[in-house]
């Protein structure tokens, strides 16, 4: 018989308790025990919810208090000496290695942190060298099972697997062999698994699922052998305990050679980004005993899932294996999805019969195992959710002939500017006067509890417009007086305005809607409601225009206009799935050309056009590469070739490994990038020995996600590292990125160390 299950659930809580109570903790005002309670709550709620929507299997262990990789680190003892010795107690070090921590005596810094695959959800990179030693140190995992288990539920603990673990870590700084290899340490980390698996086999656990989706990209292959040495490992030290290995955001493809012969009990495949592996998969484990688990139901997207479909992609597994064989599934954790459809009391009934979050979706899976049982019990919900995607369906019929038209009419030359770089930067040497390593910030200045009490009370009606503009002019004001006292050269109105650099801009251009409560964590205490494209995107009037040029006429300075980019407004957005994702970006990045026209014809010299999201959107497998760059690098210059030579555009990329796509980078021909770099150990500047980049760049000298301050000699010494691989001519001066989550205090004292440094490196580095 067929059973179903989940792979996760967001564990941000439904009212987002568990920021709230993260927040409070690190303000010290609730304890470390009121902290823990909020999670237990929260986690049995989890438990409850999934539960009462039918679904058979309950994921446990995928709770966190602020990243799932770091929690693996913490459990397996990967943690950096300087924190292990920090005399910190166990829950503030792995606080301290998530956000640093700098106060009592201890000063350490963030570790590093990247996008988990092509979402936009953060990671803490684990670090490791030759000296990497492991040892449980702490039984999260045991307890989260133990926990649901004695509260009634069937659950199946949850954990990263140890390939995937491995992947997704770094060398860390004290590794003597500069040719050290990671999986070096699988023997030993492997080892210290099967001490995890033997206590969770000895609390009562019947299955695990390890998740490994290194399995759906190319690198896994090559690490054929330490798949088969390992889990031939684990099988053997715990036969009675059933192993689920989960692959998800894409296909095995003939990876599934060699998976068919690990000794596993079960296999997840992601069906919703790639079901036209299921025939191969099936044809290869048919003479094994493996069973396999079908994620038809989506962990990316909003959208409700086409049950009629997904029954006759479930029902071709069953008559090929057998329905024992079987489980029905969320295609990856539903993480990377809102709570539920429920908390949304102003979307209109039409349109928020289109979609399905998190809650819902797993009513979904529970609906397709009852349907692969007896269809007829299932027939209700089969035909109310048939109509909900024919009504869907209609509307996607609709179009707007002149967005269309458009972006069926783009020339090549309206993807580049009108004279190449060199000429461009003499006429913008000229035109911007800027001293050598000039400094400036990436955008956003901290939104204080002020302003969103203000921007809460405008939104309900409480204060009129006007009293709101008149308040966002003297945030405004502000902001610009405090970067004129502390220095900097190009300066930023701050985004008072804003509640989110893609929210604020799907909110103004036609084609998107928007949810009140539809939060998704980005990483630890930071959640963002990501806009929904239902229909084309026009931009009916200007939408930063009035804030940038005001700020302009507050200084003499440069004033620099802030917009999000195409590609990342559409990555971060929840996208159609009715067209194509090219065409998307296409129709924002028009929208946004015509934002930067009218941004110059106001007076403003310089805009940046946010792409942190380029490189996120990479497809997993190489062979996909140089599709998705040719329309993301077009998207990009269609946005910003109708500026002038005279005005200076820059783009910013943070968290991004973008090493291996730098031809793509060039060829966007910013005048100047910035690029999140501090806490990366200059990792990210090698790339500049080997390939010359051939316009301005900043890589950032601090680390914005930390309250720490570095001195002002730490970010000179950055600038140092910078000037050894990029012409110093070239290189500017910033922040990793935007200064939202910053305090006032923070971030001054971050910025005055900032151009302090800058003022040295003038001294001596020229």
């Amino acid at each position: 018989m067929a059973t179903s299950a989940v792979l996760g659930f967001p564990r941000i809580g439904p009212q987002r308790e568990v920021k709230k109570a993260l927040e409070a903790y690190w303000g010290d005002k609730i304890s470390a025990e009121e902290l823990l309670k909020v999670a237990k709550e929260q986690r049995l709620n989890t438990y409850a919810t999934i539960k009462e929507q039918g679904v058979d299997f309950v994921p446990t262990g995928t709770f966190s208090l602020y990243d799932h990789v770091l929690d693996m680190s913490n459990t397996l003892g990967i943690i950096p000496e300087a924190y292990a010795k920090s005399g910190l107690s166990q829950l503030d070090t792995y606080f301290a290695m998530a956000r640093g921590h700098q106060k009592g005596g201890v000063d350490l810094p963030a570790t590093e942190m990247k996008k988990w695959f092509d979402s936009n959800y953060h990671y803490l990179v684990p670090e490791f060298s030759e000296k990497s030693e492991f040892k449980l140190n702490d039984n999260k995992p045991v307890d989260d099972f133990i926990e649901a288990k004695e509260a009634g539920y069937n659950a199946r603990p949850v954990i990263l697997g140890p390939l995937t673990l491995l992947w997704l870590g770094k060398t860390s700084k004290d590794a003597q062999d500069p040719n050290f290899n990671r999986y070096s340490l699988l023997p030993k980390l492997a080892q210290t698994y099967v001490q995890l698996f033997e206590k969770l086999a000895a609390a009562g656990a019947p299955w695990v699922q390890l998740d490994e989706p290194i399995l759906v990209v190319d690198t896994a292959k090559q690490l054929s052998n330490e798949f088969k040495q390992t889990y031939e490992l684990f099988h053997k030290s715990v036969p009675n305990l059933n192993i689920l290995v989960a692959t998800y955001f894409g296909r095995l493809e003939d990876n599934i050679d060699f998976v068919k012969e690990l000794p596993i009990a079960g296999l997840h495949i992601d069906l919703d980004r790639a079901p036209e592996q299921l025939e191969p998969v099936l044809s290869a484990i048919a003479p094994t005993k493996i069973g396999l688990s079908l994620g038809l139901v989506s962990g990316r997207n909003i959208w409700k899932t086409d049950l009629g479909a997904a029954v006759k992609l479930a029902q071709k597994a069953v008559d090929a294996i057998g329905a024992d064989r079987i489980q029905v599934a969320s295609s990856s954790s539903l993480l990377h999805t809102p709570i539920t459809v429920a908390n949304e009391k102003k979307l209109k009934p039409e349109v928020a019969d289109w979609f399905s979050f998190a809650t819902e979706k797993c009513g979904e899976v529970a609906t397709i195992g009852v349907a692969l049982k007896d269809q007829a019990a299932a027939a209700q919900k089969l035909e109310a959710n048939a109509k909900s995607i024919a009504a869907r369906r209609d509307f996607e019929k609709n179009s707007d002939p002149a967005v269309r038209e458009r972006v069926a009419n783009i020339r090549p030359e309206d993807l580049s500017r009108k004279s190449p770089f060199p000429q461009r930067r003499e006429v913008q040497r000229q035109f911007l006067k800027l001293p050598p390593f000039p400094t400036t910030t990436i955008g956003s200045f901290p939104q204080t509890k002020e302003i969103r009490q203000y921007r809460a009370r405008f939104t309900k009606g409480e204060i009129s417009q006007e009293e709101y503009e008149k308040f966002l002019e003297n945030e405004i004001k502000m902001v610009v007086e405090k970067q004129e006292a502390l220095g900097l050269d190009v300066l930023v109105h701050g985004e008072p305005e804003r509640n989110d650099m893609v929210q604020y801009f799907g909110e103004q251009l036609d084609g998107f809607v928007f949810t009140q409560n539809a939060w998704v964590q980005s990483f630890g205490s930071r959640y963002v409601r990501p806009p929904i494209i239902v229909s084309d995107v026009s931009r009916p009037q200007p939408m930063t225009v009035r804030w940038s040029s005001y700020a302009q006429s507050l200084t003499q300075k440069i004033m620099k206009g802030m917009l999000t980019g195409p590609v990342t407004i559409l990555n971060w957005s929840f996208p159609r799935v009715d067209i194509g994702r090219d065409q998307q970006a296409f129709q924002i990045a028009l929208a946004l050309r015509d934002e930067v026209v009218d941004l110059e014809k106001a007076g403003i010299r310089a805009v940046q056009v946010d792409e942190p999201a380029i490189r996120e959107g990479l497809p997993l497998r190489r062979q996909q590469w140089d599709a998705y760059l040719k329309w993301a690098v077009d998207s990009f210059r269609l946005a910003v070739s109708g500026a002038s030579d005279a005005m200076n555009t820059a783009s910013h990329f943070c968290y991004s490994d973008f090493n291996d796509i730098m031809d793509s980078v060039i060829a966007l021909d910013a005048d100047m990038i910035s690029i999140e770099n501090s806490k990366s150990d200059a990792k990210l500047l090698k790339i500049f020995q080997t390939t010359k980049y051939p316009n301005e760049i900043g890589p950032g000298v601090f680390d914005i996600h930390s309250p720490r301050v570095p001195s002002a000699e730490e970010m000179t010494q950055r600038i140092k590292e910078m000037s050894q691989f990029i012409d110093p001519k070239l290189l500017w001066v910033n922040p990793d990125c935007g200064l939202k989550t910053r305090t006032w205090d923070e971030c001054t004292a971050q910025l005055k160390a900032m151009v302090t440094a800058a003022e040295e490196a003038r001294k001596t580095f020229l």
